[in-house]
């Protein structure tokens, strides 16, 4: 599959992947120490590994221990350690001798938003001029009754949420 977003895209095809429970999650794999990984992090919440198919040298990825597919599965506390341990390897990137004149933090949540694997993980990659990696959309402003209209919808299904 070609992956829209990034240079270097690893190419898995999406429908082996969707809907694993945790006995098929290669990341669940890694976690148990079943899979081969570069692990740069671990703590009882979250492993930190290289990236097998690196955007640029040095891209990490960070992932909950407990399997959870999607960012609705994801218990909150564990996410905001996920992205505590992202932000930390991200400072220490930037204090590595790899090329780091920036930092990507990416998590793709679901099919459409170009998760290949489904087992919630944050990206954290350098990046520096010529690296090769863009984003590319229909970039344009929008009226602001639109965007009120679009915040009125978000307002709405987030007073929805249960507390």
């Amino acid at each position: 599959m070609s992956h829209p977003i990034a240079a270097g895209a690893r190419g898995w095809v999406v429908e082996e992947v969707r809907g694993m429970s945790d006995d098929g999650c290669v990341f669940c794999d890694v976690v148990r120490g079943t899979a081969e990984a570069s692990t740069v992090h671990e703590d009882d919440d979250v492993v930190a590994f290289m990236d097998l198919h690196p955007v640029t040298p040095g891209h990490l990825l960070v992932v909950p221990r407990t399997h959870a597919a999607g960012l609705e599965d994801l218990d909150p506390e564990l996410g905001a350690r996920v992205w505590t341990v992202g932000h930390r390897l991200a400072k220490a990137l930037r204090r590595s001798e790899l090329e780091c004149d920036g930092i990507n933090l990416f998590l793709a949540d679901g099919e459409a938003a170009f998760q290949e694997v489904f087992h919630v993980h944050l990206h954290v990659f350098p990046r520096f001029a010529g690296d090769g990696f863009r984003i590319s959309a229909h970039w344009r402003q929008a009226p602001r009754r639109e965007l009120d209209a679009t915040a009125a919808a978000v307002r709405q299904a987030l007073a929805a949420l249960p507390a």
